[in-house]
């Protein structure tokens, strides 16, 4: 795992291409960790899930996987914990996808909460091809996809493209691959003008249930709002808006 940090951005970036960044424990222990620093850094504002070599993250480590047999425990057991801490993290997660993912790296690109691909990275739910099925990357690849386009994929295991993955939401945007960095870098630098403690609330937000009375929910959510209005950061950001300048949180630009 190569970590880097810049102007309020870390890039925690996916390094085993000899197996195709295949989700071994250790890569995923390494994973875990730097989530964990990136979290604990009140400078870092934003997390961006990048790659080495040409292949983004083939799934499961089925080397590692037929080893493991013998006791009993696979790595597929550690995905849950690295996808609840993608999906959970209180910091904007993006992922950058320059090549292939398969399986289990279809579950860790739809936990960001942006994801950016090549047009032509290629994608497929493989399970069904190796006896298995997509059931723990289901928490997170579910709630994006299309019904119809995720029984389909789901159950051919048939290989899609950038802009199909874009079209049925596993991905935010699929981009030429000359312009990935910039699409990244872009939506990055919005990312980073967020306040810290309203970017996190609102991740909350996103994935709060609604409630069966509306009445209910509009007395909470307006609590919510004006919890927020009063808050330090609320009391920043409309103060700069009101004098044109950036907020206290937005990162300096570099001179």
């Amino acid at each position: 795992m190569r970590v880097a940090t810049a102007r309020g951005v870390t890039t925690l970036t996916l390094d085993s291409p000899h197996n195709r960044n295949a989700l071994s424990t250790p890569l995923m222990t390494e994973l875990l960790a730097g989530l964990t620093a990136a979290v604990a850094d009140d400078a870092v504002r934003v997390i961006v899930l990048d790659h080495t070599g040409p292949v983004f993250c083939s799934g499961a480590d089925l080397k590692e996987t037929a080893a493991a047999y013998a006791s009993g425990s696979v790595p597929a057991r550690m995905l849950g914990d690295v996808l609840v801490a993608v999906r959970e993290c209180p910091k904007p997660v993006v992922a950058k996808v320059a090549g292939p993912a398969r399986a289990g790296g279809l579950g860790l690109i739809a936990a960001a909460d942006l994801a950016v691909c090549a047009e032509e990275a290629t994608f497929a739910f493989t399970e069904v091809r190796l006896g298995v099925i997509p059931a723990v990357i289901s928490a997170t690849v579910l709630p994006r996809l299309q019904p119809r386009a995720a029984a389909e994929l789901y159950l051919t295991g048939d290989t899609f493209d950038g802009r199909r993955a874009a079209e049925i939401g596993l991905v935010t945007a699929a981009v030429p691959g000359s312009g990935l960095a910039a699409a990244v870098e872009r939506y990055c630098a919005s990312l980073v003008r967020g306040a810290p403690r309203a970017l996190a609330g609102t991740k909350e937000l996103l994935r709060r249930p609604a409630a069966t009375d509306l009445r209910t929910e509009i007395a909470e959510l307006s609590a919510l709002s004006v919890g927020y209005f009063l808050s330090e950061e609320g009391r920043e950001g409309v103060l700069a808006f009101r004098e044109k300048r950036d907020p206290a949180w937005v990162p300096a630009s570099p001179e």
